[in-house]
């Protein structure tokens, strides 16, 4: 189950994915503790870092329960991509350095020309890779889409560039940039990209149970897989997924008790970390994503929506769980 990249042994095939407003500190600890072998912080800016942004540089924090951990930078520019990864390298207690060249969100792709964007340009992602490689002591990994459009699908030759600077694994998401999240990760893409490179590939797409972890690694050959949406709301599928490969077995789902107690347990870890008002915010969408599946949860789903402080946010939850035990 375990894997080597780099210097360092991962434990399982499990890795979370580097989600915006999601992946941070509570909840990188929730599923390090629920069964993920890596976790990804959500990504930087390199200019955010090169501009010293206090709100970017606080998206540096991290603990060493998180670890192994990698920190993502997106940036399109060489020179401060380099500046960038510098910084991180030396200022954060990170394992890995993470280059995004996946994000199909119109302010990164099309606006700051990076993310996803740079699928177009492989003779750049070489540079990139190649020059962080030189610059910094951790190693380097990369995340990538299949390409930018269905026209243009070119995962193959970017991984193999990828590889030839000196990265240490490639995380590939099978859907092209103009796919965004919609339809289907093609596994074929995965598959290709592991034939063609001798580093570790890190399967990205459509992971959202173990029989869906499990036909990603068999049929691609890949040497893990990242989940993304499928942990929204659900630090549990780090530990289903784990206990599904060992032995096939599916856990039961979390009852509700326990849906309640993790709630508001992520509640008062972002509270300590970014204070009471910007944790309320963040958990008016978490709030709802732990409430997938559960009858009768609309209105909970409105009342958390609207909840401006820690303690009308709790007894919302305490009021509908008791009412719903």
């Amino acid at each position: 189950m375990a894997f080597t990249l780099g210097n360092l042994t991962i434990e399982n095939q499990i890795i979370l994915a580097p989600m915006a407003g999601v992946s941070n500190s509570p909840f990188r600890i929730l599923t390090r503790r629920y069964g993920a072998g890596l976790v990804f912080a959500e990504m930087v800016s390199d200019k955010g870092l090169m501009y010293a942004n206090e709100k970017t540089k606080k998206l540096l924090y991290m603990t060493d329960i998180e670890k192994p951990m990698a920190q993502q930078i997106f940036g399109s520019d060489l020179e401060t991509m380099v500046q960038a990864a510098k910084y991180i390298d030396e200022n954060s207690n990170c394992d890995i350095i993470d280059i995004n060249m996946g994000c199909p969100v119109p302010k990164v792709a099309i606006k700051a020309q990076a993310g996803a964007s740079l699928m177009k340009n492989p003779d750049l992602i070489y540079e990139i890779v190649s020059e962080i490689v030189k610059t910094v002591s951790k190693p380097v990994t990369v995340k990538i889409r299949s390409g930018w459009d269905h026209q243009s699908i070119n995962a193959v030759e970017v991984a193999e560039r990828i590889e030839k600077a000196g990265a240490s694994a490639i995380t590939v998401h099978a859907r092209t940039r103009s796919q965004g999240y919609s339809g289907h990760a093609d596994l074929d893409v995965i598959k290709a990209v592991k034939q063609a490179v001798n580093i570790p590939v890190i399967g990205n797409g459509d992971v959202i149970d173990g029989p869906s972890a499990k036909r990603m690694l068999d049929y691609t050959g890949c040497d893990a897989v990242m989940i993304g949406r499928g942990a929204l709301g659900n630090p549990w599928i780090f530990r289903e997924i784990d206990q599904y490969l060992k032995d096939g077995t599916h856990l039961p789902r979390p009852t509700h008790q326990e849906i309640k107690e993790m709630m508001l347990k992520h509640l008062d870890s972002l509270v300590e970390l970014k204070g009471e008002h910007t944790a309320v915010l963040e958990m008016r969408s978490h709030g709802p994503w732990y409430l997938k599946g559960i009858d009768h949860a609309s209105e909970l789903r409105k009342q958390l929506s609207t909840a401006k402080t820690k303690e009308e946010f709790k007894g919302y939850v305490d009021a509908f769980f008791n009412a719903h035990p």
